[in-house]
C-alpha cells in the first residue's frame, strides 16, 4: 500500500491539492489522507456524501444519472472526483486533484451490484478516470481495502501523471 507520507509529501513537492468525495469509506480515506504532518497545505478536504441524494445536492451528480444507475457506478464516481474539486475550491482555486470512492460495502446488494463492487473516480486537470474494483471479505475489510486501492491510485498517477480513458 502506498504510504499517505509519500502522498502528502507528493502533493507538496508539486504544489497540488486534492480534495476527496467520499460515499462507502465514509471518511476513512481524507483521516488516512490527514494523517501525516504537512497534510493541512494540500488537502483541501473532504465530502462524505453517503446518502445518494447527498451526491446529487452536495456534489452535483446528475439526479437521472443516479436514478437512472443508481450510486454504483463509473460515471457517478467521476462525476464525484470532478464536482469535489469546485466545491471544496478555497479562494476561488479549484483542487488540483479530485478522488471518490463510491460502492458496495455489504453485507447486501446495492441496486443490483454485490458487495466488493466499488468504483474510484480520479479528475486532474480536464480529465477523469475511474477505477472498477472486485474486493471480497467483511464490510470492513471491503472499506480498508477500497482506501489502499486508492492510495495505490494516488501514488500511481502522481507519479506517471494522468492518461486518457478507463482503467
Amino acid at each position: 500500500m502506498a504510504d499517505a507520507v509519500d502522498i502528502i509529501a507528493a502533493l507538496r513537492a508539486r504544489a497540488m491539492t486534492v480534495a476527496v468525495a467520499e460515499s462507502l469509506t465514509g471518511g476513512l480515506l481524507v483521516a488516512e489522507l490527514i494523517r501525516p504532518p504537512g497534510a493541512s497545505e494540500v488537502v483541501l478536504g473532504g465530502v462524505v456524501a453517503y446518502n445518494t441524494e447527498l451526491k446529487a445536492t452536495l456534489l452535483g451528480v446528475d439526479p437521472s444519472l443516479l436514478a437512472e444507475h443508481g450510486p454504483v457506478h463509473p460515471d457517478v464516481a467521476t462525476a464525484m472526483a470532478r464536482a469535489v474539486r469546485e466545491r471544496l475550491a478555497v479562494g476561488g482555486r479549484a483542487a488540483d486533484l479530485g478522488i471518490a470512492t463510491t460502492g458496495v460495502a455489504g453485507p447486501d446488494s446495492l441496486h443490483g451490484e454485490p458487495p466488493g463492487v466499488v468504483y474510484l473516480g480520479l479528475s486532474l486537470g480536464g480529465e477523469s478516470r475511474v477505477r472498477r474494483l472486485a474486493l471480497s471479505g467483511s464490510r470492513d475489510d471491503i472499506r480498508a481495502s477500497t482506501v489502499e486501492a486508492t492510495l495505490d491510485w494516488m501514488a500511481e498517477t502522481l507519479e506517471r501523471g494522468l492518461a486518457q480513458g478507463r482503467e
